[in-house]
């Protein structure tokens, strides 16, 4: 079987690559690809692919604009972090997925799903239009920007530029990737709700972390975890071991 797979992030890619050779050797990668427009590159002149493993999200939008400009004939497998209530459109539009992070058991009943339904059939275009349907209902707005006092003024932080939010003596602060901190006016509560899911994670009660500001994760005793951020934090940022597993399966989305 050749496969490919669409997929941004790497450890994610060689992650299912190795599971699929586990599964059944004789598969081959024939390429990897991490955007849209190297994937409507490939797939616009001819090739080998029988199965394609495709992310929702690509470094450089949704993969389903791929179909905008191409039509792939082989099957394709989503893999997503969507909620249930998107999986059951999956369904309705009779196209597999896998929810990340990817088990290998349901990655082998898929594979096995292929070979006996999809094998051969490519994507229709009223498939593609339901799930860009959907994925434009899912969609969230979420803030971009805090005014916050500094001095005798008032200036602008961007959400992007937090990476990381936590609660000190009954004070919320902000900390900036250049280690800057700013007093919010917000609670912890409001700044989680109003804070995109996907970039950002209430680790416990007192801090909220950006992903891009983890460097690195410690096991610590009772299965609980340790989050080393940068900008470092002068208080150990601690995952409860009830909220380890949920917090392992957010970073490998």
């Amino acid at each position: 079987m050749k496969v490919v797979i669409v997929e941004d992030e790497l450890a994610a890619s060689e992650n299912l690559a190795f599971i699929l050779k586990n599964i059944e050797d004789s598969i081959e990668i024939l390429a990897v690809l991490d955007s849209v427009k190297e994937s409507i590159a490939y797939f616009s002149k001819s090739n080998e692919a029988e199965l394609v493993f495709m992310d929702i999200h690509l470094a450089d939008g949704l993969s389903f604009e791929i179909f905008d400009s191409i039509e792939i004939e082989a099957p394709i497998i989503f893999t997503t972090a969507y909620d249930q209530y998107a999986l059951q459109a999956f369904k309705l539009n009779s196209i597999d997925y896998l929810l990340k992070p990817i088990d290998e058991d349901e990655l082998a009943l898929s594979l096995e799903q292929y070979k006996g339904q999809f094998k051969g059939k490519g994507l229709y275009t009223e498939q593609v239009a339901g799930l860009l349907n959907l994925i434009n209902k899912q969609k969230t707005t979420y803030k971009s920007m805090y005014l916050v006092n500094h001095r005798d003024q008032m200036i602008p932080l961007k959400t992007e530029n937090i990476a990381y939010l936590y609660i000190e003596t009954g004070t919320v602060k902000a900390v900036t990737d250049k280690n800057q901190t700013y007093t919010m006016e917000q609670n912890l509560e409001d700044l989680e709700n109003d804070l995109d899911p996907t970039i950002f994670y209430r680790i416990n009660r007192q801090f909220i972390v950006r992903r891009d500001a983890i460097k690195g994760i410690q096991q610590y005793f009772n299965g609980k975890l340790i989050v080393n951020v940068t900008p470092p934090s002068h208080e150990r940022i601690v995952v409860s071991r009830a909220k380890s597993s949920e917090f392992k399966n957010w970073m490998n989305q």
